[in-house]
């Protein structure tokens, strides 16, 4: 703050004056002495006269607060900018421009509006609330509110409430604490902490902002779905009358509306002077023992079902492992099954397809080969046909021929050869050197081999042959 620097200075002067006094002391000048005093003095209230006016008339406004100023004059202003600001020897107080209020274990219920520090405005002790369903609960929970900027609806709130404290302790803390019952009163701790929490949290704001639910709490007789029968009695058997309670009471908070189906509420009364809530949630809910107790046995009766439940499936899921390890057993050997009566079909199939090949085959070679003798066959016909009409017409030549000499030149040429036959074979035959014989035969010729006999004997075949060649060989004439 200034004043520190301009006592400083007045320090330094005084401490200057009181130097110049023992300068004069010591040159034994009493009228220096006293006129150097003189001026310290005069100096130091000058001083202490400026620093009391300044104080008097500044002061200094901290970040984060808004400041109800009341002047000497009869103004009153609000100020909100941070740094030096007059109030011309009046008064001032600060507020938060945002109020907190906390309900937690570590509060003590301390009210600290104008204090500059990390701790809430409100600290109060854990809330104990009453649910729908009965049960009561230690609720922690925080709002903060934001007090308004406009100049107007801050001096008007300032007069009403004259303090920051008067303000939390007469208006917030009671509004966050009747909107925490309220909350609570909507829904069981049951349902809480069965999945309402956010719900809670939700409601819990939108009941700070703008209002509490104007409400009616109704007792409804709900089944049970639970019928029970007993044996009691005997003539029924089996078919016994129902007993027992099949319906439980409960209770159901219905929330008023307007005609125009929006629920009605309760305005909040801070909210008229311009005071808005930025944030409020609930952070934690503590029920007594006996309901923890009751949540405990449920919690182990479904961690119990739940358990049930996963080894229930699990035995399905095992089931179903057995059944489809089976049927991927089955799978595989029908596969391979397939797989080897595929192998053989197809090797059965190109077995046929080979046979059926292979005869095709054959039977194109044979066709083939009946075709080639069919071509043989027609060549040695057209061959033997050839022949024959050659032949036919060499007979017929022949015929002609002979019909024509009767057969002179063929029976010359026969002639010819039986002699030229004869002829070697008499020129070719063995005789002896030396033929012994006589002449005094009976018929008087030659002896045996000479070539008397012999010639005898080709006269004798000679005969022979012409009487078998006996022919004509005359020329027979031409017949026309």
């Amino acid at each position: 703050m200034l004043f520190l620097p301009i006592l400083g200075l007045f320090i330094i002067a005084a401490g200057f004056a009181l130097r110049r006094a023992f300068d004069f002391r010591e040159k034994k000048n009493l009228d220096g002495l006293v006129s150097v005093a003189g001026l310290g003095l005069k100096a130091a209230g000058l001083m202490l006269f400026a620093v009391s006016t300044f104080n008097g008339m500044f002061f200094y406004a901290e970040p984060g607060y808004k400041y109800h100023v009341r002047t000497i004059l009869g103004e009153e202003k609000m100020v909100s900018d941070t740094g030096y600001n007059t109030y011309l020897f009046g008064r001032y107080n600060a507020w938060k421009n945002a109020m907190s209020v906390q309900a937690s274990t570590s509060g003590q219920g301390d009210v600290r509006a104008e204090r500059d520090s990390s701790q809430m405005s409100a600290n109060l002790a854990p809330k104990s609330l009453v649910f729908l369903d009965q049960v009561d609960a230690l609720v922690s929970a925080t709002a903060r509110f934001e007090l308004p900027s406009d100049q107007d609806a801050f001096l008007r709130l300032a007069r009403q409430y004259r303090t920051p404290e008067n303000l939390l302790r007469t208006e917030l803390v009671p509004a966050f604490e009747e909107t925490l019952g309220a909350n609570a009163a909507l829904m069981s701790a049951e349902d809480y902490f069965q999945g309402g929490k956010t719900e809670f949290n939700n409601e819990f704001q939108r009941q700070m902002e703008d209002g509490i639910y104007l409400v009616r709490r109704i007792e409804q007789q709900v089944p049970t779905d639970q019928n029970r029968t007993g044996s009691a009695n005997a003539a029924l058997g089996t078919e016994q009358e129902e007993f027992g309670e099949d319906t439980k009471t409960v209770f159901v908070v219905q929330k008023l509306l307007d005609s125009t189906g929006q629920p009605r509420r309760k305005a909040q009364s801070f909210s008229k002077f311009g005071i808005t809530v930025t944030s409020a949630r609930v952070t934690d809910v503590n029920p007594n023992q006996k309901f923890k107790d009751r949540m405990a046995l449920r919690q182990q009766a479904a961690a119990d079902r739940a358990i049930a439940r996963e080894q229930r499936i699990q035995e399905e899921e095992q089931k179903l492992l057995a059944v489809a390890r089976g049927e991927r057993e089955v799978a595989e050997r029908q596969a391979s099954a397939k797989v080897i009566q595929i192998e053989r079909t197809t090797d059965a199939e190109t077995e046929k397809q080979l046979a059926i090949t292979a005869a095709e085959r054959e039977r194109e070679a044979a066709r083939i080969a009946k075709e080639q003798s069919e071509i043989l066959l027609e060549k040695a016909r057209i061959d033997a046909e050839a022949v024959q009409v050659a032949a036919d017409a060499e007979a017929y030549a022949k015929r002609q021929i002979l019909e024509a000499d009767n057969a002179l030149a063929q029976k010359l040429d026969a002639e010819v050869e039986i002699q030229r036959l004869w002829a070697d074979a008499f020129a070719k035959r063995n005789v002896p050197t030396y033929v012994f014989g006589s002449g005094g035969g009976s018929d008087g010729g030659a002896p045996v081999g000479s070539d008397d006999e012999a010639s005898r004997l080709f006269q004798i075949l000679t005969l022979q042959a012409a009487e078998r060649l006996d022919y004509d060989r005359e020329i027979a004439e031409d017949k026309k």
